[in-house]
């Protein structure tokens, strides 16, 4: 059985990691690219 110490840290490490996942796949699936136009003709 892992410690509590353990515990924590492994919680820890996982809670930062899942921070602002939200973001980051709202980001890659909408594309990071300007609003404006690149190639206007």
């Amino acid at each position: 059985m892992a410690s509590r110490t353990g515990k924590t840290r492994m919680a820890r490490k996982v809670k930062q990691a899942r921070k602002g996942k939200a973001r980051k796949r709202r980001e890659q699936n909408k594309g990071t690219t300007p609003k404006f136009a690149i190639h206007k003709k």
